[in-house]
């Protein structure tokens, strides 16, 4: 009996040891593995060297189209899989600096250019490779570069440190553009320090929602255009960021909260190009950024996990994962720290709404916060009450979400405009109770573009809570309903006397605050 389990062990390792090495010789040369393993394994390590940069096409029904190794092909056709016969690829070769020779060339720029640049220097040689790629190499010295990266469209934009995009398009795909990372090769480059929220000297704190983004690859398409501006095509992307760019310099906020759709999925072959639209013009104004998602994000080409482990990486940043033993990917908390003390002023809770109804025939639509996400809440409200405790002022509370709670229907005290259907969830998880009983204040919401009001609920046997939502600020996403003009919410934070208000800005030239109110007076919720 024992040699019987000896040998079905034996023989269970060896057929084991030859999957992992059938794997990886598939990995290797069609990149089988999700990019969760494959971005892990030391082939595809990202802290060396190029020493080389070529592009490779090939026929669709030629499987691969890679070329052999040393080369590593980035995961992005260049054509987004849109053309009918080729796929096209960049590809580079990347080393460690221990692994180069004494004279081996690495490349030291990249240009994109229609002819050979002109040399800088005596004795500089730019190398020719296709789809217009010149590049230049040389000894090894600290500003090689040491990653290569695509992204798509003509407002295309690369927010991370030490990357910068290259200012013309390939000559191959569909508007792809190269940007490549110059720095340290082993990696030790200066990463984007946290910043840290603080009540400012005014005892202030400014907060603006962006709600449905609705950004794409490329400048997208513009849906419900209005006002309608004559004489010009509508490109949506880039009039959003104008949008948004403006409310930002006028209002100069403290935090920037992005709750869901920031992506638009079905329009997005490459999300990190939208992804990194959306990041750059914050961290452009030096705006730290928190985000959660919605039922669009993820429709593209990266996963609600993949788009917040990007997210993570990038300056200012202050997005969070959340436990990986609750349900979702962005439950987590920030904290306002009071102006003269390391004392909380305001705790921010943010959580995943997720995207559609996992039972449809008992609860079509969309998806609702878990029993389990509730129970994190309310566990993480009690682990902070001790350090809250320590702040002498009034500790003030705000939720955001993506999608509204069902008691969003409910037809209490309304400030602002209701134009269409709450497309709340079936189910309710009494969410909204529990940020009553825990002192939450206000909620605020995205998803249904068109509604920018703010409702009471009232409920017997607890406090008031103020429900809000943040009005569609994209032109990517729809907007209708009466000619509905895109929009976003202000919130400011006056800390020494526990006041919350609020007020919306609009794409229009009013340059007013609209429908502007106190939602929380000396600690306490307001009736209007």
């Amino acid at each position: 009996m024992a040699r019987r389990i000896v040998r079905t062990a034996v023989q269970l390792g060896a057929l084991s040891f030859l999957a992992f090495l059938l794997v990886a010789l598939l990995d290797s040369r069609y990149r089988v593995l999700p990019n969760a393993i494959h971005n892990r394994l030391p082939q595809h390590h990202d802290q060396q060297i190029i020493t080389d940069i070529e592009i490779a096409s090939c026929l669709k029904i030629l499987s691969g189209c890679k070329k052999e190794a040393p080369w590593y092909r980035i995961e992005k056709d260049l054509y987004l899989e849109e053309h009918w016969i080729h796929h096209a690829f960049v590809h580079v070769i990347r080393k460690h600096e221990k692994e180069l020779t004494d004279n081996e060339l690495v490349v030291l720029d990249v240009r994109l250019s229609r002819t050979q640049p002109e040399p800088e220097k005596e004795g500089e040689l730019w190398e020719k490779r296709a789809g217009g790629i010149w590049i230049l190499r040389g000894k090894l010295k600290h500003n090689a570069v040491t990653a290569v990266d695509v992204l798509f469209g003509p407002d295309a934009e690369d927010p991370r440190l030490d990357w910068k995009i290259k200012e013309n398009p390939l000559r191959i795909g569909k508007e792809a553009r190269l940007s490549v990372r110059i720095g340290s090769p082993d990696g030790t480059a200066e990463k984007h320090k946290t910043p840290k929220l603080r009540i400012g000297k005014t005892g202030k704190f400014k907060i603006i929602q962006v709600a449905d983004l609705h950004l794409s690859t490329g400048v997208g398409e513009c849906r419900d255009e209005w006002p309608v501006i004559k004489g010009t095509k509508c490109e949506a992307d880039p009039r959003t960021l104008e949008f948004v760019g403006k409310i930002l310099d006028e209002e100069k906020p403290d935090l920037a909260v992005l709750t869901g759709d920031q992506v638009n999925g079905e329009s997005s072959p490459d999300s990190q190009t939208p992804l990194f639209k959306m990041a750059d013009i914050f961290i452009k104004r030096g705006i730290p950024y928190a985000t959660i998602y919605g039922n669009h994000d993820d429709e593209g080409s990266l996963k609600r996990h993949e788009l917040m482990a990007l997210t993570e990486t990038l300056p200012l940043s202050l997005s969070e994962p959340g436990p990986e033993t609750v349900p979702g990917v962005g439950n987590y908390h920030l904290q306002i720290m009071s102006h003269k003390a390391d004392h909380p002023a305001a705790t921010l809770y943010f959580l995943d709404t997720h995207s559609y109804s996992p039972d449809e025939r008992n609860y079509p639509g969309y998806d609702w916060i878990k029993p389990e996400q509730v129970q994190w809440f309310l566990d993480e409200r009690e682990s902070l009450s001790a350090r809250i405790k320590q702040y002498s002022g009034i500790h003030l509370q705000m939720a955001f979400i993506h999608i509204p709670l069902p008691e969003y229907t409910h037809k209490n005290v309304i400030v602002g405009e209701w134009r269409e259907g709450v497309t709340a969830p079936r189910f309710n998880t009494n969410f909204s109770k529990a940020l009553m009983d825990s002192g939450v204040g206000i909620v605020t919401c995205g998803h249904d573009h068109a509604n920018d009001y703010c409702s009471l609920e009232k409920q017997d046997g607890h406090p008031r809570l103020w429900m809000c939502y943040g009005g569609g600020s994209g032109f990517g996403g729809y907007g209708g309903y009466n000619n509905y003009i895109r929009r976003i919410r202000m919130f400011e934070i006056d800390a020494p006397s526990g006041r919350i208000s609020t007020w919306k800005r609009t794409e229009s030239e009013d340059n007013g605050r609209l429908h502007e109110q106190v939602i929380v007076d000396g600690g306490k919720v307001t009736e209007a």
